[in-house]
């Protein structure tokens, strides 16, 4: 059985949705695997939306392992390496305590920045909510410089973990368009205006700000689902840092944009 490592920091009500929608998926047999364990650099009573995620893996019979990062941290205040060390004592949680040794890792709403020996140590995919090659940095971020430099399409793609953030190699994506309706209108109404003039009058409030993050937001669950699925059953895996696929042939990326079109529109 392929085996997955869930790794989240659990603060908020959508890294509940993501592990109730791949463990419903797991339930169904659409993704051949079993989240082997579930990790959380917060321990139970430091976080009402952390507390209820930890009730949640509970109910799904998955087994739960906890460090503080914020205890942890408190009792190295003179000590520059304190991730390193909080990493060494993760993984030794993870396999000395626990036996575990995953096929794969998620972060899932997971925090912190994953250091060099954990990335070597796991196989570890995250998510960006941009195509490879596109915008880096935040959500919000990576809208704005879609809409300022006019962009063709958009996307979501799941990369490789590296402790350079958001720069490990793109592991599988999902496009769409953003010509043709509902999207003409509102590249319509920008006419030449400046990006920080719309900035400033409407903020994140501007319709095509909203509409290109409605149908990226609507792409991240069936994509990691999607990308899950691809990954049991072999189609693709990591091998040495890289992506490859079924025979060991490099691929820059696994587009999965024709899996995730269809799996929106069975949607209710």
């Amino acid at each position: 059985m392929f085996r997955i490592g869930w790794f989240s920091t659990g603060r908020d009500k959508a890294a509940r949705e993501l592990l109730k929608t791949v463990q419903r998926s797991i339930a169904r047999g659409q993704i051949k695997a079993e989240i082997a364990f579930a990790f959380s650099n917060r321990e139970p009573g430091e976080a009402r939306e952390s507390d209820l995620f930890f009730e949640l893996v509970k109910e799904h019979r998955i087994p739960l392992i906890c460090l503080s990062s914020n205890k942890f941290r408190a009792r190295r205040p003179d000590k520059a390496s304190w991730r390193q060390e909080y990493d060494r004592e993760v993984m030794k949680s993870i396999e000395g305590e626990m036996g575990f040794h995953p096929d794969l890792c998620v972060l899932a709403g997971y925090m912190l920045i994953v250091g060099e020996e954990m990335c070597r140590e796991y196989p570890m995919l995250n998510l960006h909510p941009a195509v490879p090659g596109g915008p880096a940095g935040t959500w919000q971020e990576v809208v704005w410089r879609l809409i300022e430099s006019r962009a063709q399409e958009a996307g979501a793609m799941m990369h490789v973990v590296t402790p350079e953030l958001d720069k490990g190699p793109p592991a599988t994506y999902c496009t769409f368009s953003l010509r043709g309706e509902p999207f003409d209108r509102h590249w319509g109404e920008m006419g030449g205006r400046p990006i920080e003039s719309v900035k400033s009058q409407r903020g994140e409030k501007d319709p095509l700000f909203r509409l290109i993050r409605q149908h990226e937001l609507a792409r991240e669950f069936p994509l990691i689902v999607a990308t899950l699925k691809a990954f049991a059953e072999g189609r693709i895996r990591i091998e040495l840092g890289k992506i490859v696929d079924a025979e060991g042939r490099p691929v820059a990326g696994y587009d999965l944009s024709a899996e995730i079109d269809e799996m929106l529109k069975r949607e209710p």
